[in-house]
């Protein structure tokens, strides 16, 4: 069995942060049984997932509470609040209504520009020229019929390569964050 990936909660935003409730006259809901092949307890928490694949919500449970307690959501008022806040409304979601809302950090039309990035990287460390690269993803046929110094293509060939460099240096830490406007 495939076991799941747990990044530190500091890394994936993701991560819905729970402790147990504070009495506030209504009694919160416990969370569904959760999956035993699918948690991790370490000293002081309980890492769980709920859901199923790449929509999957990760849940850390803080302090040594359990699962059937009723719980409330941590959400630390600093500039990543935002996907924290995504995360919540998630397992809310999911919880309610399962399976959970889909991820939205990466779309598909994300994955599909990582996936050229990454091929574009993996043509540059085997040193192949811009033009080499722009052939194999997009065609020898469209990269000819223009005029390679100022082709489009060219471009986003170096933009992928660039982007691809990147993500390869750290930045696909990133990918653990929802986009933001600049």
């Amino acid at each position: 069995m495939e076991e799941p990936v747990h990044w530190t909660t500091e890394a994936d935003l993701g991560k819905v942060l729970l402790i147990a409730s504070p009495s506030l006259g209504s009694a919160g809901a416990p969370l569904p049984a959760l999956d035993p092949n699918v948690t991790r307890r370490s000293a002081h928490e309980l890492h769980a997932i709920h859901g199923d694949g790449a929509d999957a919500v990760h849940v850390v449970l803080l302090g040594g509470i359990g699962p059937d307690q009723p719980l409330a959501a941590v959400v630390p008022l600093d500039t990543d609040a935002p996907d924290r806040i995504e995360a919540i409304s998630r397992i809310w979601g999911g919880l309610h209504a399962p399976p959970p809302p889909a991820d939205l950090r990466v779309t598909p039309q994300r994955r599909q520009r990582l996936r050229h990035m990454l091929r574009a990287f993996d043509g540059h460390a085997c040193r192949a020229t811009y033009r080499e690269i722009a052939e194999v993803m997009f065609g020898v046929s469209r990269v000819a019929s223009d005029s390679w110094k100022t082709s489009a293509l060219r471009d986003s060939t170096i933009r992928l390569v660039r982007d691809g460099l990147a993500m390869v240096d750290g930045g696909y830490r990133d990918l653990l964050r929802r986009r933001r406007r600049r």
